[in-house]
């Protein structure tokens, strides 16, 4: 697989974590530990995707902080995404299990924001349409 048909797949599969997350937020009651562990996933792997794009191998972490911070290595621009990284990044595990964190609708409903957010800033640096 050459770089580019692997950063259209990270995107691809990007863009269904994404939209789970947004068709769960439909549900009623929405389902809410699952859509803001789909944004964190989506913004992972939008990352690493980014991460290939630039002809790195993408490290093995859920920790949006560090991703970006590779990204921001090589384009300063992705400082930007500190607050939406932040938040997000506690959702790669503890809506997994009974007794995490204590979430609300409108916390699902920035997890979508947030990760749509960076999703869009990442792939007009890549400029690939998938």
């Amino acid at each position: 697989m050459d770089k580019r048909d692997a950063v259209c797949e990270w995107l691809k599969y990007a863009d269904n974590d994404l939209e789970a997350a947004r068709q769960l937020l439909t549900f009623h009651p929405p389902k809410i530990e699952i859509i803001c562990y789909l944004c964190q996933q989506s913004a992972e792997k939008v990352f690493k995707a980014f991460w290939i794009f630039l002809g790195k191998y993408p490290i093995k972490t859920h920790d949006l902080e560090l991703l970006r911070n590779g990204c921001e290595e090589v384009d300063y621009s992705f400082a930007e995404l500190a607050i939406e990284c932040s938040r997000l990044n506690d959702y790669s595990s503890q809506p997994r299990y009974p007794f995490g964190l204590e979430l609300t609708e409108n916390d699902a409903q920035l997890a979508v924001k947030d990760s749509g957010k960076i999703s869009e800033f990442v792939k007009v640096r890549i400029n690939i349409d998938n």
